[in-house]
């Protein structure tokens, strides 16, 4: 079951933060930049997205309870936001929109906390699904503990990517992108609409 949670959490935060996707993007935020400099840029913007979504994680069922919003509720309207990206995926919509954020951050002398910790690394859907993976095993500190791990495994792969952002982007070039993210779109949609599903069920519809 561990390693079917962890598959699971790896896919789910792989698809949403989009390390591939991201690529390009942290070479146009760093470009001018000496390697070093870039290395320090990348390294910090994604401790900065770690410890939003470790935050995320460990308190996010927390502030739901307080201001009243059941788990299931939050799991039906997190795989809805979940589709949502998808479709954008699917029809290239958000890289677009992540290209525009960071043309409006490029007057920025340091685009470590915004736009790269957040929103484009620490962004609404993966901050969504870190509660969604850790509200379904709640008391369980082993299952937990695999979601974390896949969550810095995507992360360490991200930073992997920032540094050969140049080199990805010219091996697959602009179609090879786009054919990976439609995958990776399709793959997500199915996702989220297992989260969908399990949120109805926790509220009985479908049991028995």
């Amino acid at each position: 079951m561990s390693f079917d949670l962890g598959v699971t959490a790896f896919v789910t935060l792989f698809v949403i933060i989009d390390p591939i996707g991201l690529a390009p993007l942290f070479l146009a935020l760093t470009r001018g930049a000496a390697s070093r400099q870039r290395r320090a840029i990348g390294g910090r913007a994604l401790a900065i997205a770690f410890c939003l979504l470790a935050l995320f994680g460990l308190a996010g069922e927390r502030l739901l309870d307080a201001v009243g919003i059941d788990m299931a509720a939050f799991r039906i309207a997190g795989g809805l936001l979940l589709f949502l990206t998808a479709v954008d995926m699917l029809f290239e919509r958000r890289q677009p929109r992540r290209e525009n954020t960071a043309h409006q951050a490029d007057a920025a002398p340091d685009p470590t906390v915004f736009p790269l910790a957040t929103p484009l690394i620490a962004g609404p859907g993966a901050l969504a699904t870190m509660v969604l993976l850790i509200g379904q095993h709640p008391g369980d500190y082993a299952a937990q503990a695999v979601v974390y791990a896949a969550m810095t495994a995507v992360l360490a792969i991200c930073y992997g990517l920032f540094l050969a952002g140049s080199l990805i982007e010219r091996v697959l070039g602009p179609t090879g992108i786009n054919v990976v993210t439609r995958l990776l779109g399709m793959l997500l949609a199915a996702l989220s609409v297992q989260f969908v599903v399990e949120g109805l069920r926790a509220f009985g519809f479908g049991a028995g």
